[in-house]
């Protein structure tokens, strides 16, 4: 008998033992959220989104937050004719009315969004776009900038010297999005933040949508391979049996996309 209670009691003692160390356990978390500062994306609220959830990545002592976003993004763009739409925009210190359709049949246009006016990334991918515009139009293309902000932002922030952080002139339209339909209807738009991931797209001369490339908010995209890409669309368009392979510039070779023909550029490089 009293060695019968003596087990009672040393298991009711582990029991009591291993259920305070499982509710510690519960109590304190492994890890902790990164919440960004704001100044990170120039928003006033850290980077995060309602659905999915971010989680936490814990090597060792540090934690990272993972860069989730749920843009209203449905169906692939590329391939399809580009949503049309008419907006208020400023050009040369003006206030414009910018619509998409009326460039069909005439121009090549890049679109690109981006997030906020006043941020950091932002002016010097609008500017980069802007000091190598001519370039463009030799390539008979049109530039176009599109945020959610009003005209009246564009405009100051056009008036804002780049040593400040503006813009200076433009040699293109900054297209207000306010309602964010735009933003929406080319699936860049992040709902509970309002504002658009740095989405870019290719639109032929008849309105279709040839390529795109879509950023997080803070990773800023090339000039050079916008107009690599565009050089490489025009070339294809121009020579519908030839096909351009990786990294493909005006002067190199191409390729037949054919089993037999596309041997000659294998056997060439």
């Amino acid at each position: 008998m009293a060695c019968s209670a003596t087990s009672t009691t040393l298991i009711s003692s582990i029991a009591a033992a291993t259920a305070t160390a499982t509710t510690k356990s519960m109590a304190s978390p492994l890890s902790k959220t990164l919440t960004l500062p704001n100044s990170f994306f120039g928003t006033q609220k850290s980077f995060q989104s309602r659905a999915p959830r971010s989680i936490s990545l814990t090597r060792g002592s540090h934690s990272r937050k993972t860069f989730l976003v749920k843009a209203s993004s449905e169906l692939p763009l590329v391939g399809n004719v580009a949503p049309d739409f008419e907006a208020e925009a400023v050009f040369d210190q003006e206030f414009i009315k910018v619509k998409l359709s009326e460039y069909i049949g005439k121009k090549y246009v890049v679109l690109f969004f981006y997030p906020l006016d006043f941020t950091f990334v932002c002016p010097t991918e609008i500017t980069a776009f802007s000091d190598r515009y001519e370039e463009f139009k030799q390539l008979n293309t049109e530039v176009l900038g599109v945020s959610i902000d009003s005209v009246f932002s564009h405009l100051a922030w056009v008036q804002t010297d780049r040593k400040s952080g503006g813009l200076g002139d433009l040699k293109y339209p900054l297209v207000s999005d306010v309602t964010k339909s735009i933003s929406k209807s080319y699936g860049v738009l992040i709902p509970d933040q309002g504002v658009a991931l740095r989405g870019l797209f290719l639109i032929d001369k008849e309105g279709v949508i040839q390529h795109s490339t879509i950023n997080n908010l803070a990773i800023g995209r090339s000039v050079d391979e916008t107009k690599r890409t565009l050089q490489a669309l025009q070339y294809v368009q121009e020579n519908p049996d030839e096909v351009c392979p990786a990294g493909w510039k005006p002067g190199e070779k191409s390729m037949k996309p054919d089993p037999k023909l596309s041997k000659e550029y294998f056997a060439a490089i």
